[in-house]
Parts: structure tokens; sequence; C-alpha cells
């Protein structure tokens, strides 16, 4: 890519977190709850801990695993929420089903559920999201590559997490863009990356390496 047919623009983002209302005392209102509350909480809860603990490896759980086991102490049905892989599902509504079916399953599986001691209730909040521009733009590898090193922790996460679940679903935007200029293979690479095992800056680093690489072959092949 010697020089791109759209500049990527990095952004970063903001989030204002809102009560909701509702909250939850046990595993069936839990699930009651999730039904009805809007795809910002299951965002919220969901993602806010690959954020918030950027510098924890291996994956830090989401917050209904954390509940489900510290709280009401059930471990299986913790392991089973925690087991649920947030960052590959391609929209929150999917994401949504999946956590409520492996709750469905639990209480059908044990009708008799455990409430929380008082004042340790679930609390569902919802997070808005703000998207803000930085100065930072790509007009080439090269260029993205050195805008890459100075990004925040917050930009990446932005187009790292958040892009997925925009247009199109389920594709970060570094890969959708490279992908659009022609770089396939080095956005199949970014995209196969596991953000799980790793922390953001690590991420950051092994995005480097790739880039790296492709930008030695690509002054291979113009000098040769």
């Amino acid at each position: 890519m010697l020089k791109a047919e759209k500049p990527f623009y990095f952004k970063t983002q903001l989030s204002l977190v809102m009560l909701t209302g509702l909250k939850a005392k046990n595993l069936r209102e839990l699930r009651d709850h999730l039904s009805v509350v809007p795809e910002s909480s299951v965002y919220y809860h969901t993602h806010h801990f690959l954020q918030q603990h950027q510098f924890l490896t291996p994956e830090p759980p989401n917050d209904f695993a954390f509940w489900t086991t510290n709280v009401l102490q059930e471990d299986r049905m913790g392991e089973r929420l925690a087991a649920i892989d947030t960052v590959r599902f391609d929209s929150l509504e999917d994401l949504r089903t999946a956590i409520a079916g492996a709750i469905d399953r639990f209480l059908h599986e044990n009708p008799t559920v455990r409430e929380c001691p008082p004042g340790e209730e679930f609390h569902f909040m919802k997070s808005i999201l703000f998207d803000l521009p930085t100065e930072l733009v790509a007009r080439n590898l090269a260029e993205f590559r050195d805008c890459l090193r100075k990004v925040t922790i917050s930009s990446l996460y932005y187009h790292i997490f958040t892009g997925r679940l925009r247009q199109p679903l389920g594709v970060n935007d570094f890969s959708d863009w490279l992908n659009h200029n022609g770089e396939h293979e080095l956005a199949r690479q970014i995209d196969k990356l596991d953000p799980y095992t790793q922390t953001m800056e690590g991420l950051r680093q092994r995005i480097l390496l790739l880039v790296e690489k492709r930008l030695k072959e690509e002054a291979t092949h113009v000098t040769a």
C-alpha cells in the first residue's frame, strides 16, 4: 500500500456511565432484566473490564460472571458466563442472546435460585459513548505505523473492540481499512490476534510487528 484511497483517521472515545434503575438479587431477575435493558447496558457489563483493566492478562471476567461467582457463589454458572467470548460476537444483540441462553440452561437444571446478601444486588448500568477525533491521520502503511505508536490506549480500544460493533459487523477498524486498500493478508493477521491473551499495550506491539514485517516486504518488492 503505497498510498491509501482514503486516509485512516484515528479516533478515541469517552463514555458516560449511568444507572438504568434495574437491579437483580438472583439469577432469574438477572435474566429477566437482561432481556429488556438497552444494548448500551450489555456493552458496559461485557466490555468495560477490557478497557479499565488494560494491564491485566489473562482476560478479566465480564460483570455478569464476576457477580454470579463472587456474590451468588454459583461457581459453575460463573464459569459458563466467563467462558463466553464477548469480543467474537458480531452484535450486542447476539451477545445478549448468548448470555441469556446460558442463564436459561442453568435455571432449567437448577430451578431453585440463590439470592444475594442485602446490599449486594447487581445494578444494571449503561454506557453512553462519545466519539472524538484525534490529530493522527494515516495515508499509507508507514504513516499508519507511526500513528499506531502514538495513539492512546483508549484509541486502540475504540478501533479494535468498539469497531467490531459498527458496520461492517465483526471487523475491527484497522482490518477494515487495510482490506479496502488491498492489504488483505495483513488485515486477516490483525483480525486473528486474540485480545484476551495480552494487554492492550501488548496488542499494540503485536500489530506493530505485523505492520513492520509488511513494510519490509513492500520495500523489498519495490527495490527488486
